[in-house]
């Protein structure tokens, strides 16, 4: 064969090869896409439902909502799907610390998953009881310090960002205080507001009106600089506990080996639809920013959530519901 007619047939080769790549990524979605995600009425519910029928009329298919409770069901569910792009799954803190509070796990969030964007972010809120001498983060952990073992802070299940947030709190500040769990975040604010328990760290949307009434006192926001979404209240960085940050946060993830042409389309109507004024007025609404980020900085964000949270959750012997 000349040289001529074999770089000829390679030029050819290419085009297919390339051709191919761009069919498939101009043809996808060809049926609706499924989003896995927690049980109706969390967080993770809240943000599909509002992001799903715009990026369902953005890909020209429906998107189907499909709830699982739990963090082990959805994470094998979409971890063991095709990875065409057609079931992705959105989740939060929990998806990534699991692993981390049980020996053993059908899937791996770094090995298993491609990462698509950080969806949303939310701050989260220290309050006290009313009765606790307490008008900020200093005074607080100088209480805390004073009478070690017998100041009590409330949060739900084991792992979730609230419950991990105070733990984080507890490790950073350097103080003696003890866990009380309860069966969801509802309970354990009506613990607070009840007087059983005298902290709590949780989102603003949850206690905004009990604070309003001054049934709680809010002291510092958890995210790393001071956010308008919790105006006027300083962070718990720059309230005595130095480098503090502990966030509600949520990401999309398709399964390992997703082709890039999807996870690039992907992330592109997603940034495009978070970025919308009125998808992040929705969002707001229930104290959550949007973010859009690139799939390296979702990835990069896990990560460093696995190691910061992986130490509190070693040191403090937590294991998973």
């Amino acid at each position: 064969m000349s040289k001529g007619c074999f770089l000829a047939r390679l030029i050819v080769a290419v085009f297919v090869a390339l051709t191919g790549v761009c069919a498939s990524a101009q043809s996808y979605p060809v049926k609706p896409v499924r989003i896995v995600t927690a049980q109706v009425g969390g967080s993770q519910d809240f943000g599909v439902r509002l992001f799903g029928p715009a990026l369902g009329a953005a890909l020209g298919q429906q998107v189907v909502i499909e709830n699982r409770s739990g963090g082990t069901i959805g994470g094998e569910i979409v971890s063991k799907a095709n990875p065409d792009g057609h079931t992705l799954i959105y989740s939060g803190t929990i998806f990534w610390t699991l692993p981390l509070m049980r020996k053993s796990l059908p899937y791996d969030v770094l090995r298993d998953f491609a990462p698509i964007t950080m969806a949303t972010r939310a701050p989260l809120v220290l309050l006290v009881h009313p009765a606790v001498p307490a008008k900020s983060v200093k005074e607080l952990v100088a209480l805390a310090r004073a009478k070690p073992g017998e100041f009590n802070f409330a949060s739900g299940g084991n792992g979730s960002a609230v419950h991990l947030s105070g733990e984080l709190f507890k490790s950073m500040a350097a103080i003696n205080i003890v866990r009380i769990p309860y069966n969801g975040t509802g309970p354990a604010i009506t613990a607070v507001l009840g007087g059983e328990v005298q902290m709590i760290i949780t989102t603003n949307g949850s206690v905004s009106q009990h604070v309003k009434s001054g049934r709680l006192r809010p002291l510092a926001v958890t995210s790393a600089e001071p956010t308008a979404l919790v105006p006027g209240l300083p962070t718990i960085a720059a309230s005595g506990v130095p480098g503090y940050e502990s966030t509600q946060k949520a990401g999309l993830f398709a399964p390992l080996k997703t082709p890039a042409t999807v996870i690039e389309r992907l992330n592109r109507e997603m940034i495009a639809i978070l970025r919308r004024p009125e998808m992040k007025e929705k969002f707001l609404i229930d104290g959550v920013e949007t973010i859009g980020s690139t799939p390296a900085e979702l990835a990069a964000m896990v990560k460093s959530e696995i190691q910061k949270m992986g130490e509190v959750i070693r040191a403090a012997g937590i294991a998973a519901d």
